[in-house]
C-alpha cells in the first residue's frame, strides 16, 4: 500500500492507510527520526492502540454475558482506514465498525485520524466517537518508535528523556502472564525528571507509569536537536523496545493490559473509559523537533 505524505518544508511524514501508522518523519535534510524497522527486532512503526491497550487475559473480554477474542493492542492497527481529506500539509483518515468489527467488538465506533505538518511539528489527533446508542466502552493509545539514536548527532548511551516534573513514583512492569501488568511495583528509574534508558532496562517489556505527572517530555542526545513530545490527554505512559534494536517507543496511552489474574468484565477493567451515545473523545499527540 503506497504511503500518503503531508509536508510543511521543514518536516515530512509518510503515513500507512494500513492501521493510518506513521512510518516515516524526516526533517529538512531529509533526516529519519523513526525507527528503522528491522525485521530482527520488529516491523512496526507508530501502530494506534484501539480498542484496547496492551493485552488482555486470555486474549478475550466480557460484556454484557458474552464473551470476545481480541489480539493484544486490538485490531485498529491491522484494519484499512479511508482517505477522508488530504492536502499538502494534512490527512484525515477514518475507520468505521463494520461487520467484522462487530463480531469482536459489538460497538458502532467512529476512529478518525488526523495529521498535520506545521513548521518543524507533526500534529496528531485521534478522535473516537460512539455513533451507537449504547455506552461504548474502549481504550486508546499510541505506540510511535522513535530512532535510538537519533540522526542529529550523539550515541546512543548519550540519550535521555527530559520529563516536563519529577516522575518519583513506583512504575509498574509486565508481570508472570506474558503482556499483563503485575501487581508489584519498581522503584521508578527517573533522577532529577531525567531518564537514561538502557537496553537491559527492557528485558522484561515495557517499562509503565501509571501515576504520570508530566504530559511532555523531550528525548534526545543533549547538546543535538531534539523531539518535543507532547500528549496532553492520556494519563499513562509506557516505554519500550526490543533490547538491542535501534528505536525507543514512548507511548502514551489511555488504559492499559489487564492485571495479573484479571477476570472481570469489560467496565471493570483499569483505564477503561466508558462513552455516552453520540459522545467523542480526543487524544492528541504533538511532536515537535527542537534545538537544543
Amino acid at each position: 500500500m503506497d504511503l500518503i505524505a503531508i509536508g510543511s518544508g521543514k518536516l515530512t511524514a509518510r503515513i500507512n492507510p494500513l492501521g493510518a501508522e506513521l512510518w516515516s518523519l524526516t526533517d529538512a535534510m531529509g533526516r529519519e527520526m523513526m525507527t528503522d524497522a528491522d525485521p530482527a527486532f520488529w516491523t512496526g512503526h507508530a501502530p494506534l492502540l484501539f480498542p484496547i491497550v496492551g493485552r488482555l487475559r486470555h486474549d478475550s473480554y466480557r460484556v454484557d454475558g458474552h464473551e470476545y477474542a481480541l489480539p493484544q493492542h486490538g485490531f485498529a492497527r491491522r484494519s484499512p482506514f479511508h482517505i477522508v481529506e488530504q492536502d499538502d500539509i494534512s490527512v484525515l483518515f477514518r475507520l468505521d465498525a463494520d461487520e467484522e468489527t462487530r463480531r469482536v467488538y459489538p460497538f458502532d465506533f467512529r476512529l478518525d485520524m488526523a495529521f498535520v505538518a506545521e513548521e518543524t511539528s507533526l500534529f496528531m489527533t485521534a478522535t473516537v466517537i460512539n455513533q451507537g446508542m449504547v455506552d461504548m466502552p474502549f481504550s486508546f493509545g499510541f505506540h510511535p518508535a522513535f530512532a535510538w539514536p537519533l540522526p542529529f548527532g550523539g550515541k546512543k548511551d548519550q540519550h535521555v528523556i527530559i520529563f516536563e516534573e519529577d516522575e518519583l513514583a513506583p512504575v509498574r512492569k509486565v508481570g508472570s502472564e506474558p503482556g499483563l501488568i503485575a501487581h508489584e511495583s519498581a522503584p521508578s528509574p527517573v533522577s532529577n525528571n531525567m531518564l537514561v534508558p538502557t537496553h537491559d532496562m527492557f528485558e522484561g517489556d515495557a517499562l509503565i507509569w501509571d501515576q504520570l505527572n508530566s504530559r511532555r517530555l523531550k528525548w534526545g542526545a543533549p547538546g543535538h536537536p531534539l523531539l518535543d513530545i507532547a500528549f496532553p490527554d492520556t494519563p499513562w505512559l509506557g516505554l519500550w523496545q526490543k533490547p538491542g534494536a535501534n528505536y525507543l517507543c514512548i507511548e502514551p496511552w489511555a488504559g492499559m493490559a489487564d492485571p495479573v489474574g484479571f477476570d472481570g468484565d469489560i467496565w471493570m477493567k483499569p483505564g477503561i473509559i466508558r462513552l455516552a451515545p453520540g459522545a467523542q473523545r480526543a487524544f492528541h499527540l504533538n511532536v515537535r523537533l527542537v534545538e537544543n
